[in-house]
């Protein structure tokens, strides 16, 4: 049954607590801080992807791989899914604008519904998802379901966000309601199916799951 899980006021009360948390959480070595344009110019040439946040780039760390096959099976399925509908999936390759002077990042799975829009006539950064997807790693699952969840509210296209466990069969949704609130539905066990209201698609988790064994470590 859907719960409800974060009113939109929690989102100011919190802001503080949760951006210390993300800087703790992502560095804790001063760096100079860049503007945006410069963040996005040093981005664009160079080898391996960083996140952007409050003037400062992040170095990105790759994954296991249990964490890569849960992102291909599920880009795999709603691919399928998306056949004949006005939407689109790509995996973490594209970078996502949250707010012109806030966070760039790389959601590990992206939606976008109608026509994208980007933040310049590169076409390398998304501004409207009305999907987001994040695999959770032990290193990142404090950040996912904290500071980025926080940040990605503030995008008016999304109505949807899941994060996927990579070490037991669960899948939770969030959806936002009409009242600006988000509902929580979560899915678990091997025989589940989760429901993605926003592009009209259902998958079983035992296909997300799909050749994942859980006795390997998460990271």
């Amino acid at each position: 049954m859907p719960l409800l899980y974060i009113r939109s006021t929690e989102q100011r009360t919190r802001k503080g607590s949760v951006e210390r948390s993300y800087h703790k959480i992502m560095s804790s070595q001063p760096r100079p801080r860049l503007t945006p344009e410069e963040y996005l110019k040093i981005e664009r040439a160079a080898e391996f992807k960083s996140e952007y946040y409050d003037g400062r780039m992040y170095a990105m760390s790759g994954g296991s791989y249990a964490h890569g096959l849960i992102i291909s099976n599920l880009v795999a399925k709603l691919w399928q899914g998306l056949v004949g509908k006005r939407c689109s999936v790509t995996a973490s390759h594209v970078r996502l604008r949250v707010s012109a002077l806030g966070l760039y990042t790389y959601p590990d799975i992206v939606v976008v519904c109608g026509t994208p829009a980007f933040a310049d006539d590169q076409a390398d950064t998304l501004l409207n998802p009305a999907l987001l997807i994040e695999v959770l790693s032990a290193s990142t699952e404090a950040q996912d379901r904290g500071f980025k969840f926080a940040q990605y509210r503030q995008l008016e296209s999304l109505r949807e966000y899941a994060v996927v466990s990579q070490t037991e069969p669960r899948v939770e949704i969030f959806r936002r309601q009409a009242s600006g609130d988000w509902l929580l539905s979560e899915s678990t066990g091997p025989d589940a199916t989760c429901r993605f209201d926003s592009v009209d698609c259902r998958i079983a988790l035992a296909d997300i799951y799909q050749q994942v064994s859980f006795s390997a470590g998460a990271r």
